[in-house]
């Protein structure tokens, strides 16, 4: 039996298990907690490389925040502060969660606690003292420690100005700037670029490449075969071996391209406000689902006599979600009861009549997707008229901000307003629960793909018989759906020639 972080809450406070994670440098547990080491003042992740101290000189914490906070500067050589994000965040619903990933997506770099607050519908108080009880730091020192992250970066991949990084990055001031790399890096802005550039020369600004670390083991073949698959003529593409797409960010737009690798997924950006980093970082996190926890997965799901041997086949699959939920949401409803190339076919067509043109100086993307607002005024639909009437009242639902899809929504009360809307069933619900709110535990029972691959093996065809099949693969059933999809003959299965 090997340790499941998943099954402790909190696990900062269980030191046993933390001292044993370190002593074995588990890089399972790398985000879970962060270690702090009382005799050098440094916090690192738990898989660092370095020998471990003795656990009587261990201090344990639930975030880099709370260990900056207390004093602790990052490790040099694990960089705990690049780790991959607790998977909790994914997995949660609640307002904790919810925080987190809405603090990863820069809710709070314009409007600061207020809107972090008001978008979770508590007091700025109440928020506070939540985080705080559980992360040990509140909403100020948790974005902080993500600004110094991306100065960080910004830093060590470009050559800008130090004015211009801490900009970017969310900084007030040049001072606080300087003042907080030192303090978290315990390196000055000009000596943590020198540090990085020997032998590694800078990328020139505006094309930011970067490694997306993630718990192995991943399985490329169905979550970049997916999204390839899937992928709207001129807003995303396939190219040389990579998946590439534009980008809706807070301050502009942007371009992505991500290329699966053995230990993490190569990136390249190129944004037209350096301001949009971290949440075009976080929006590709999630949309690769990078922060899952593979082995708590696994574990789950191998348990099942029927799923055990598709999960020893290929372990590590991950969801393909999406880096823009309203896009995803309406693009479901294209995708009603027609195939995946018919989709594509009509996802494009919008695209190309309503979406923003950009400039792609490395391919072939030339379209942000249109937005919601500009797709509830569009009265040249190809589509039967159920479907478009149920089109353009999500559009505009949406454009109206009726409905919450971000990544800081309550699941259960988007679900809720989703089923609200005409033509909007149950299928097309779960499916964008699953990929655009990223619930780990969506399960669209109706899928035809889910039932086929149910049929052959011998499960419930029946959607309320597979239903409660399906209670024992909880809460993973987005993951279960995943490998039943896989056992099919389809292009979302593999990686494109």
């Amino acid at each position: 039996m090997h340790d499941d972080p998943i099954q402790l809450d909190p696990i900062h406070q269980d030191t046993s298990r933390c001292v044993r994670a370190v002593q074995s440098k588990d890089a399972r547990f790398d985000g879970w907690f962060f270690t702090a080491v009382l005799t050098t003042g440094i916090y690192c992740r738990p898989s660092c490389p370095v020998v471990p101290p003795k656990p009587e000189h261990m201090r344990f914490f639930p975030s880099a925040a709370a260990a900056q906070q207390a004093g602790f500067r990052a490790c040099k050589r694990c960089r705990p502060d690049a780790s991959p994000g607790s998977p909790e965040w994914d997995v949660r619903a609640d307002v904790v969660a919810r925080a987190m990933r809405l603090i990863a997506d820069g809710v709070m770099d314009d409007g600061g606690v207020p809107a972090l607050a008001s978008r979770l519908g508590y007091s700025v108080r109440q928020v506070e003292r939540q985080l705080l009880a559980e992360l040990g730091a509140g909403p100020l020192a948790l974005a902080r420690a993500q600004r110094a992250q991306t100065a960080r970066l910004l830093i060590e991949t470009t050559t800008l100005a130090m004015g211009d990084v801490a900009f970017a990055a969310g900084f007030a001031s040049i001072r606080t700037f300087n003042d907080t790399v030192r303090e978290v890096f315990a390196l000055s802005p000009s000596q943590l670029r020198d540090r990085a550039s020997r032998g590694h020369p800078a990328a020139a600004a505006g094309a930011l490449s970067l490694r997306l670390p993630f718990r192995a083991p991943l399985q490329p073949d169905n979550l970049f075969g997916h999204l390839a698959a899937t992928a709207v003529p001129g807003v995303e593409e396939w190219r040389d071996g990579a998946y590439r797409r534009t980008l809706r960010l807070p301050h502009g737009h942007g371009i992505v391209t991500l290329r699966p690798q053995p230990d993490h997924v190569a990136c390249q950006l190129r944004l037209t406000d350096l301001r949009d980093l971290a949440s075009a970082i976080s929006r590709c996190r999630r949309m690769l689902d990078l922060d899952a926890d593979p082995v708590a997965i696994a574990d789950q799901l191998g348990a099942d006599e029927w799923l055990a041997p598709l999960v020893r086949k290929a372990p590590g699959r991950r969801v393909p979600r999406t880096a823009d939920p309203a896009e995803f949401a309406l693009r479901a409803v294209l995708g009603q009861q027609i195939s995946t190339a018919a989709a594509r076919t009509h996802a494009g067509r919008l695209a190309t009549a309503y979406g923003e043109p950009v400039v792609d100086p490395d391919g072939g993307l030339t379209r942000l997707f249109p937005a919601p607002a500009v797709l509830a005024t569009a009265d040249d639909l190809a589509m039967p008229r159920s479907r478009r009437a149920s089109f353009a009242a999500l559009a505009a639902t949406l454009a109206a901000g009726q409905i919450d899809l971000s990544v800081g929504s309550d699941w259960h009360e988007a679900r809720a307003r989703l089923a609200a809307v005409p033509g909007l069933g149950p299928w097309t619900i779960e499916t964008i629960a699953m990929r655009a709110l990223g619930d780990p535990d969506a399960f669209p029972a109706t899928d035809l793909g889910v039932r086929a691959a149910a049929r052959a093996a011998g499960l419930p065809a029946t959607p309320a018989a597979l239903t409660s099949r399906a209670t024992a693969w909880r809460p993973w059933r987005s993951y279960a759906v995943q490998y039943l999809w896989a056992t099919g003959d389809h292009d979302i299965n593999r990686l494109p020639s």
